[in-house]
């Protein structure tokens, strides 16, 4: 959906389609492999969601959307904001064997990683607005405010958690 996304407003190269999302910091939210981008044009292409437009800039291989792409576009978009799905986070299957971790190690794991929460929470405060300088849409900030917000709730669960297995109580 990203890169259908990314196409809508126009031709583009694999290279434009990837500064693009890394504009919208599209790593931090969209579980982006950049180095997928152009295993995925080129696959959309055979499947007629893209077209390659011959001759684009600099020798590169230059896409465009195709009526079918809009129409999965579309499709996928209204699916994402409908259907409620579950976040799939590796941390959720980690906890899920804290007991199998020996109190001191689990303990400095937990503060290791709310550290490093604090850290990331800062940074991406920081960005908030800031992509609007470099041309992104006011709305890519939606999605960085999101992502903080999840992770601010991570942090908090760790600042709970902390306290109940350093009294015994967890696990």
């Amino acid at each position: 959906m990203l890169i259908l996304g990314v196409l809508l407003d126009g031709p583009l190269h694999g290279y434009e389609v990837r500064r693009r999302l890394e504009l919208w910091g599209a790593d931090s939210w969209a579980n982006v492999a950049y180095g997928s981008i152009y295993h995925g044009l080129a696959k959309m292409a055979d499947e007629g969601l893209l077209v390659v437009v011959e001759g684009g800039k600099g020798g590169k291989t230059v896409y465009e959307i195709t009526e079918d792409g809009r129409f999965e576009f579309h499709r996928q978009l209204m699916q994402a904001w409908y259907e409620v799905r579950p976040i799939v986070d590796p941390f959720q299957v980690a906890m899920t064997f804290m007991d199998r971790i020996n109190r001191p190690d689990l303990l400095n794991a937990m503060r290791g990683r709310a550290e490093q929460l604090q850290v990331t929470l800062s940074m991406m405060e920081r960005a908030i607005g800031g992509k609007q300088g470099f041309g992104a849409p006011r709305h890519i900030d939606e999605n960085l405010k999101l992502t903080t917000t999840q992770l601010a709730a991570q942090l908090a669960w760790l600042q709970d958690a902390i306290p109940k297995v350093e009294r015994e109580d967890l696990p």
